[in-house]
């Protein structure tokens, strides 16, 4: 007789973020935006629960991390479907502990990967309302390289382009909105066209393997190029005020106060209290009619 998996039946997810990313430590606007999260994600403990570690470039203990080299690096946005089903991996892999010797924990772990990149896909495809813009934007490496630093690594998040075998090993997605679901929502800039000029970073997660060599500066320092590329003036991300090391990383690369969450809707969220960090970036055109209606900048307005 065959037996059958159950898996939980599905539950709606806001448009920035799927069920299986709502976690307390991820860096960006994707943290923990449903009211129940938690609530409904212990039902899911038989195969894996909420990693308590803090998903940042600063926090590794020496003796796990492993220097790279930087030169075959590379840090991009892609719309390629298997580095983004990779990328979903990764965060996957990086915001749960999973209990390994569970009966069908790998059936659990496709089935949380699958609801997360259909939703990305989604939200990359311009699909997603009340979204202009979504860019997910990967750091890789050649295979070869990361194969003698992690093997599992390697099988979960590789993907191949031009021929070429490499791994995803840090992630984060760049939203050009006005506001992110159940989250802080930035002030700046007011008025017209602020969906327009306005963007939140979210979902940021680097492999804990590779912890401790600037990945998540690498990451930040290009979504903030193609924010620029955008025409965002103003960009902002969500951060839980108990981690410190993912502050750290903001505050370095030019993120400051902008507002917090009152502590009770934190509790009502049932989650841990979020600071929104915001930063300005250089305006490269001027706003004009054409901007709003289009959501892009012309020299010839």
């Amino acid at each position: 007789m065959a037996i059958q998996i159950s898996t939980p039946s599905p539950l709606p997810f806001p448009p920035h973020v799927s069920l299986a990313l709502q976690s307390n430590h991820i860096y960006g606007g994707d943290v923990a935006s449903l009211p129940s999260f938690r609530r409904r994600h212990r039902s899911l403990g038989l195969y894996c629960q909420l990693s308590e570690h803090l998903t940042t470039s600063q926090i590794a203990s020496p003796s796990r991390t492993r220097r790279i080299d930087k030169s075959l690096l590379s840090v991009s946005e892609t719309c390629l479907e298997s580095e983004l089903w990779a990328a979903t991996r990764l965060r996957v892999r990086t915001f749960y502990d999973f209990k390994e010797h569970t009966f069908g924990i790998e059936d659990h772990k496709r089935y949380l990967s699958e609801r997360e990149f259909e939703a990305l896909k989604e939200r990359v495809a311009g699909k997603r309302k009340g979204f202009r813009r979504v860019a997910c934007i990967n750091a890789t490496l050649p295979m070869s390289l990361v194969l003698g630093l992690s093997a599992d690594l390697c099988a979960s998040c590789k993907f191949s382009h031009n021929g070429e075998d490499r791994v995803v090993v840090g992630t984060l997605d760049l939203n050009q909105c006005l506001s992110l679901s159940d989250e802080i929502i930035g002030k700046k800039p007011e008025g017209i066209g602020a969906d327009i000029a306005r963007a939140y970073i979210s979902n940021v997660c680097v492999a804990e393997e590779l912890h401790r060599n600037g990945l998540g500066y690498e990451l930040i320092a290009e979504s903030k190029r193609v924010a620029e590329n955008w025409g965002i003036s103003d960009l902002y991300v969500h951060v839980a005020v108990n981690n410190e090391p993912a502050k750290n990383l903001y505050v370095k690369t030019g993120f400051t106060l902008e507002s917090d969450e009152p502590a009770w809707q934190a509790r009502f969220m049932d989650r841990p209290r979020r600071l929104l960090l915001w930063t300005g970036l250089p305006i490269t055109y001027e706003f004009c009619k054409c901007d709003y209606l289009t959501g892009r900048g012309s020299a010839d307005c």
